[in-house]
């Protein structure tokens, strides 16, 4: 990861659709995460739920400016890349936040 000092976090957590998981992963590592580098956001974290009631799979991107956070989820390639997400996932959800260290929910 380039030395940035984080000030936002874009959070996307989902789970992933069981007959989907070979697509996805392939996708997600192939071209999501390398696109939306491209795009200014950073990724910082991914984790993976095995027990409970939350979401199975969540992404933590984050960005130095507000402005880069901006051009970045308002950019046409985003919404590509966002949608093609959601044909792999169910429960989809996207939340920015001001960048705390460690894990945020």
């Amino acid at each position: 990861m380039a030395q940035i000092t984080p000030k936002y976090k874009v959070i996307l957590t989902y789970d992933v659709k069981a007959m989907r998981q070979a697509d996805y992963s392939q996708f997600v590592l192939g071209t999501f995460i390398p696109a939306v580098q491209s795009l200014g956001l950073h990724i910082t974290g991914a984790y993976h739920t095995v027990h409970g009631d939350y979401p199975s799979r969540q992404a933590e991107f984050v960005a130095e400016s507000w402005e880069t956070v901006l051009h970045a989820l308002q950019s046409e390639r985003f919404e590509e890349l966002e949608a093609t997400l959601k044909s792999y996932t169910l429960n989809y959800n996207r939340k920015l936040v001001k960048y705390r260290r460690g894990f945020q929910f």
